[in-house]
């Protein structure tokens, strides 16, 4: 399987190489607050935790699944909501781009209303 539970409360994901935080702690935060809760992130005695771009966000999205779009054993907990990505609207940088795992959709969101995190770090 592509993804690996290294059982320190990461995944490990084969096809990207980054390791994600498994659980989310279900707190909303603006966009700022999202960055700043991943680098002070200290997890699986690691520190070098940071926020996804939005390429690597939907990387774990499963267009096999819906409802949610989401491996559920990998990823335990509330997977139906909107998540932060570091990756700014160029267009409009008042915004940042969201994954929904609950379908998948990728859309941008104003970085001063909230969603939830996950974040990641490379695993090699």
């Amino acid at each position: 399987a592509p993804l690996t539970n290294l059982g320190n409360q990461t995944i490990l994901d084969h096809k990207t190489g980054l390791i994600w935080q498994q659980q989310t702690d279900n707190t909303l935060r603006t966009w700022e607050d999202a960055i700043t809760y991943c680098e002070g992130l200290s997890l699986a005695a690691k520190t070098d935790w940071r926020l996804p771009n939005i390429k690597e966000l939907e990387s774990i999205t499963d267009d096999s699944r819906s409802e949610p779009s989401i491996d559920t054993n990998a990823f335990p907990g509330d997977n139906t909501k909107n998540f932060w990505s570091s990756t700014t609207v160029v267009s409009y940088t008042q915004n940042a781009w969201r994954v929904y795992f609950q379908v998948g959709d990728v859309s941008s969101n104003p970085k001063l209303n909230t969603c939830y995190v996950r974040c990641v770090r490379a695993g090699r």
